[in-house]
Parts: C-alpha cells; structure tokens; sequence
C-alpha cells in the first residue's frame, strides 16, 4: 500500500488533539492516537488498524493495534472533552439530540456483540453488531456525541463469551431504549443543549424509552407503527371516570368498576387518521432537496399512549400522519410528539426531518471514516475505534465551519428548524 499520510500531522489536526494528550501517559502512545486519527481521515480504502499501519508513516499496524486494546486510556473521557469541546465551538445552544442505531455485518461468531439479529442498515435480520448512537443538531452544526454497543441478551448470559472479548465486570442485559436514555444522560451532564429528542419507530415503540424522556422532562418526536395503538383524547377527556361498581347481590362474582382502558380501548394509529377528513390534511414542505421541494401530506390528532395496564394514563401528545401527496408514490408514516404542544403542524413537521442527519453521520462515517472497519474481537478495541471515528468526523465538522464561531445564520451546513416557537427554546 502507499503511503497516503506523511510523518507530520496537519497544524491544525495537531492543534485539535491537543486536549486529549492528558488521556495517555506515554509519548508514543500520544503519537499513535495522532496517527491512527489522521490515517482514519486519509484516503484509505480500508480503516483497519493493520491497513492504517501500512498507509501512515511512522507507524505500524502492530503499534495502532496496541494503542487500541492494551493501552491504557478511557474512551469515555474522550467522548466527555469532544463534546465539552464541540459546545463550546460548533453548538448554538439550542438543539436536539437523535437516537438511532447502525449495524456492521460481521462473519464468525467470536466480535464483541456479534448475533444474528435485525439491523435496519442491513433491512433484514443476519450476523452482525449492532452500536446506538446519539448524534446533536441545531440550525447550523451536527456533530456525534457518543455511542455504546447493543449487547443481545444471550451474550450477557454466556460468561465465556463475555470473558473472551473482555466485556466489564458488571454488564448485564440493556434494551436500545435503555442505552439509548444513557447516551441522553451523558450527552446532557456533558453540557450538550437538549431541547428535544429525534428517534425513530424502533425508539417510538419503546414505552420504557418513551416514560424515561418523560420522566426527565424532555420533549420528544419518535416514528411510531401503523399499529402502534393510542386513545383519542377527546373521547378521554370527556369520559365521565370511574363510576361505582352495582351493589353485590350474592349470586356468582361481584362486578367490578369498569376501568378506563376497558371504557374506551385504544385503536391503531392507521385506522384513527384514515377516519379525519380529507381537508384535515395539508401540504407541508420541510427542506429543499435535490430534485426539488421536499412535500407530503400531513394531519395530527390530539392522543394518548398507552400505558400498562391498570395504570395512569401518560401525558398526551400529537399523533402526526404522513402520506404521499397526489401523484406521489410511497408508504404513510406516523410518529407522536411529546412536550411540544406550542410547535404548529408545520414545525413539528420540519423538526421530525431532522432525523436525516443521522443516517448522513452513518453514510459519511461508514464511507470515508471506517466507522465499520473495525475487526479485532474486543468491547474496549471497538468503542476506542468508535471514539476516534467520532473524533474525526468532529475535526471534520469544525475544519468544515473554518472554526469561525457559531452564526445563527449560518449555511454552511443547512439546516431547517421551525421558523418561530416558544417552545424549550428553539432558535427562531
């Protein structure tokens, strides 16, 4: 392979790396964090940390393989100081964290995580990991925050496995909501501005996920199923409430007040928008694209979740269809916000299109950064990978900005939030 990097790091590459120099103790493990992040931005087909050795001078594959498993340095404490940084120097102060997640296809049955299990880059279940991540945005800057693996529930029960690919002391069992509600928190104590939450129908069919953002008061806008079940609020609202059971008259069982989700019982998303009439939906536009305006039809209703049974019913929100408009081909959507009463239809729409950002992060980060090239076996090896990818594709947001300090205005990277609310702050 040819050399692609030179043995000096770029100035300004060198400058940005310089708060992260405290996370090694050694020189030469200092050197390799450089040379594994420049090679990870060069011009190479394959990000291994054996083709990396091979296409950076002054360096090798065993070195950078060495700095990944053996060295001693906390990943987490770098994700803490990138986004302390980034908050400081690509961040508004009013944004929006998204969840998602990526999958890596993977042979063999021995990488940390690895299952046959469905990843929605794949769009079908087979052998791969599967990592969540968190990623800001705002009306000019995006940049990822953080990422954990998705440890399928049969590697957490196989202690030898776990052993093998050096998993902590510790782990047990979390669902995607459950990292998903970590990430949030580690964003946030961070010091990244979160005004609201983007997730898609995986997150949106969470309840846990759903109670938890609740539970810390942090507004939502989540893709939902077709047949994600929800009660009209209306009907709830003008229910009458629990009346008294008939007096017992001694013949079989006593009856029993009728409860609420038995009064009025919860139907699919589907089939409470089909029933609004045609002029309940509208035309909206939510960005530019390349061939033209983005355009659909959309309609919202006021709902309830649903809640566990014999539960209180959680707050309410907005459930929002979209449908293609005449002549337009593809499929109805639904998603449901949370806390975002104020946001009209069109707002909640544009906010809800915020969530392409992510899956441009995967595209840019698969394509030019190696995100999934990683190969060794092991939990610390993996999430450092990931660690150094987000890094770079930081270095890469601020070089993109000219490290000139945020503009509200801005277009070098577009972005459309709504154009006026009150709502949680959001940049008018």
């Amino acid at each position: 392979m040819v050399i692609k990097v030179g043995p000096s790091p770029p100035a300004d590459l060198a400058a940005f790396l310089q708060p992260y120099a405290p996370l090694v103790s050694r020189g030469q493990s200092r050197h390799a964090m450089e040379r594994y992040t420049a090679g990870l931005l060069a011009d190479i087909p394959r990000k291994t940390a054996s083709d990396l050795g091979r296409g950076v001078a002054g360096t090798n594959g065993q070195r950078l393989q060495e700095f990944l498993t053996n060295t001693e340095w906390d990943y987490r404490e770098m994700d803490r100081l990138r986004m302390q940084y980034m908050v400081a120097q690509a961040s508004l102060g009013r944004g929006l964290q998204i969840i998602d997640d990526t999958g890596f296809a993977k042979k063999g049955t021995h990488s940390v995580g690895v299952a046959r299990q469905y990843s929605g880059t794949l769009g079908r279940v087979d052998n791969c990991q599967v990592l969540v991540t968190s990623h800001y945005v705002d009306g000019s800057f995006d940049w990822p925050i953080t990422a954990r693996l998705y440890l399928p529930e049969g590697w957490t029960q196989d202690q030898v496995r776990l052993s093998a690919a050096k998993v902590p002391a510790g782990t047990s069992f979390k669902t995607k909501g459950e990292i998903a509600l970590e990430l949030i928190d580690a964003g946030i104590a961070a010091g990244v501005p979160t005004e609201a939450v983007l997730a898609d129908a995986g997150y949106g069919d969470q309840p846990r996920f759903l109670d938890g953002l609740e539970t810390r008061g942090l507004p939502y806008l989540v893709g939902v199923a077709s047949s994600a079940r929800f009660r009209l609020a209306q009907d709830v609202e003008e229910d009458p409430g629990e009346q008294p059971a008939p007096p017992y008259q001694g013949q079989g069982r006593p009856r029993r007040a009728r409860r609420l989700e038995d009064r009025i019982p919860s139907r699919e998303a589907n089939a409470l928008l089909e029933e609004l009439l045609q002029d309940a939906w509208q035309a909206i536009t939510w960005r530019e694209g390349s061939k033209g305006n983005l355009t659909k039809e959309f309609t919202r209703v006021r709902v309830y979740r649903v809640g566990r049974r014999g539960k209180p019913l959680p707050p309410a929100g907005w459930l929002i269809g979209q449908r293609p408009s005449s002549g337009q081909q593809g499929e109805s959507k639904y998603c449901f916000a949370w806390g975002l009463d104020p946001l009209s239809l069109q707002d909640q729409v544009v906010l809800a299109h915020n969530r392409w950002v992510i899956e441009r992060f995967y595209q840019d980060a698969k394509g030019e950064l190696g995100l999934d090239d990683y190969e060794g076996r092991f939990w610390t090896g993996l999430h450092r990978h990931v660690a150094l990818v987000m890094m770079a594709h930081s270095f890469l947001s601020i070089r993109r900005n000219h490290g000139l300090p945020p503009q509200p205005d801005s277009t070098a990277c577009p972005r459309q939030f709504p154009s006026a609310t009150s709502v949680a702050g959001f940049p008018p």
